[in-house]
């Protein structure tokens, strides 16, 4: 029984693994951030040793808190990158040094909530509300004290912004955002402050943006704080490999230049394409993946197959096949290679993020191309079955995963008779899964066992909703029925 249950579990996805030097940086940074926040214990004058135990006690305290955001980053996203870690301690730091620089003069709200913003967007709302709990609580300078009231604010508004940023997926959600955070936290500082603290009128034309404590002055630096933070948030995603719901849409477009020339140049695989699109989607809701993300993927994971349309079926018009002319099943199989080889190439030079361009390779992980071995063998071509499979890497992610099981299952279910039960249907899927499972293509997937149901379910249900029947209209001379 406790077998059983062990294998019917989520398997647990392994962290990438960063280098001793990214470590050590990340580490020296952290103990950076733990001296800024914290030295001014120690110019207590006279320092005893109750002072010197405090100092220790906060330091470490921080240390150790900046320790556990890493670890709450690397547990919501294992494939976090150094680069990213290092961004978020980055962003803790610079923190850090403008409330000691600027505490006084600049609203806490507009220290805070903007990398709030970034971080949710790039990372996800757990990490984001992580950080927020730690860039709240600690103020390096123990002389300035924070209203409870504006303190709840603060939390409230910095919460909201973590948990909606996670889930906006356009850039205009995100200016709707910035406009009403700053009215939201307008109204409750009002309410719960008091409009004593809004001095409209009086307020120095100089001092108007930066009067701390005035809530009118506070709320439109946080807007004015956020506009710029959508701003360069694409150089964010460019330096450090963040890829937004924002940037997956937009890749999505059909009307990008690398997905424009797939339609014109290879039309049977963009129409191969936006098959698998669907079947991927579907599958991905019901496992509750990333939908934006297969959705861009799949749009880009045959790309590569442009560097020589005619060599792929889907593009022929079936007056020849360059194969049968070559008649050399090892070359065909390097040809087959390329379309990945080329892809890559493709992602590099149109500036695709890693994970889109992850897609391209771990879509045929290290399958064997049958039909082609089997001509060698036919030829009695003494070779290793070794030249006739793709380099890899297997799928590293449920949606890779799901991409490649939809990639074998679309073929086989387009080829099916029309009047095929749900039944055969359904075998047919579990055949083309149940195959990849057997050869390891799924090993490092992630994927559970229920989730491989969930999905054989999901090809099921998408198969049934496209092979609908047509009615067969009566002709006429005039061709007027529609």
């Amino acid at each position: 029984m406790f077998y059983l249950w062990r294998r019917s579990q989520v398997p647990v996805k392994q962290p990438i693994k960063i280098s001793r030097i990214d470590n050590l940086i990340i580490f020296l940074v952290c103990i950076l951030i733990s001296i800024i926040s914290s030295y001014k214990l120690l110019l207590i004058s006279p320092l005893n040793i109750a002072d010197i135990f405090s100092w220790f006690l906060t330091f470490t305290e921080i240390l150790i808190s900046t320790g556990v955001l890493i670890l709450v980053s690397k547990k919501e996203n294992p494939t976090i990158s150094s680069r990213q870690i290092f961004l978020i301690i980055t962003l803790l730091l610079v923190l850090q040094v403008t409330k000691l620089a600027l505490a006084s003069t600049i609203s806490p709200l507009s220290m805070i909530i903007p990398p709030a913003l970034i971080i949710s967007q790039g990372m996800g709302s757990i990490t984001a509300l992580a950080w927020v709990s730690i860039a709240s609580l600690f103020w390096p300078d123990p002389d300035i004290i924070i209203n409870n009231n504006l303190f709840f604010i603060l939390l409230v508004c910095a919460s909201i912004v973590s948990l909606l940023g996670g889930r906006i997926r356009s850039r205009a959600q995100l200016l709707q955002l910035s406009i009403f955070v700053p009215i939201g936290s307008f109204l409750s500082q009002w309410i719960l402050i008091g409009k004593d603290k809004m001095s409209l009128f009086n307020i120095n034309k100089q001092d108007f943006v930066f009067a701390n404590g005035d809530i009118f002055s506070d709320s439109l630096l946080l807007a004015i704080a956020m506009l710029f933070t959508i701003l360069f948030i694409p150089i964010f995603e460019s330096i450090f490999g963040l890829l937004t719901k924002a940037r997956l849409l937009e890749l999505a477009d059909k009307e990008k230049p690398l997905i424009r020339r797939l339609s014109l140049e290879a039309p049977g695989t963009f129409e191969h394409t936006l098959l698998i699109c669907g079947l991927a989607e579907e599958a991905t809701r019901m496992i509750g993946g990333d939908i934006d993300l297969i959705k861009t993927g799949a749009l880009y994971h045959d790309v590569g197959k442009l560097h020589a349309p005619n060599w792929f079926i889907e593009n022929q018009d079936g007056s020849k096949n360059p194969h049968d002319e070559l008649d050399d099943p090892i070359r065909s199989a390097e040809v087959l290679q390329a379309h990945v080889d080329e892809g890559l190439k493709f992602a590099r030079k149109n500036r695709l993020p890693k994970l889109i361009a992850n897609f391209i390779p771990e879509h045929q992980g290290t399958l064997k191309m049958g039909y082609f071995f089997q001509k060698a063998k036919e030829k009695n071509l003494d070779i290793n079955e070794y030249y006739f499979r793709y380099k890899g890497p297997i799928p590293q992610s449920k949606e890779t995963a799901i991409l490649m099981l939809a990639d074998g299952c679309e073929a086989a279910l387009r080829a099916m008779n029309i009047n095929a039960s749900d039944k055969e249907a359904l075998n047919t899927i579990s055949n083309i899964i149940y195959s990849r499972i057997k050869d390891g293509q799924l090993d490092d997937s992630n994927l559970s066992k229920g989730e491989i149901f969930l999905i054989k379910r999901a090809f099921l249900n998408v198969w049934k909703r496209i092979r609908h029947r047509r009615i067969q209209y009566p002709t006429s001379k005039n061709n007027t029925f529609s």
